[in-house]
């Protein structure tokens, strides 16, 4: 039986991250999550370093158009297991 490696806690954590961000994007304009995700309160420190990461993440997992997946939900599936089988997200967070 070949032994599968399992994600470490960055993979598991950054795949997570882009799901949730695939999620979010595919929802309609008015729902609060999304609202959210691109309101802006004054203090974007936070929000601007998770958007950083969610775009480094999916550079790593999906090329320079990454953004154009997210909409088509079997293929963002498709593609996060593959960089999951792949450990394409297996680096160190700052």
């Amino acid at each position: 039986m070949q032994w599968l490696k399992k994600p470490t806690i960055t993979e598991t954590i950054r795949l997570n991250r882009l799901y949730w961000f695939g999620h979010v994007q595919r929802m309609e304009g008015n729902r609060i999550p999304k609202r959210l995700l691109y309101m802006n309160l004054g203090t974007t420190r936070l929000r601007n370093r998770w958007k950083y990461e969610v775009r480094e993440d999916g550079r790593l997992v999906g090329g320079n158009g990454w953004k154009e997946g997210v909409y088509n939900r079997e293929e963002w599936k498709k593609l996060l297991r593959m960089a999951r089988n792949h450990h394409f997200l297996h680096m160190p967070m700052e």
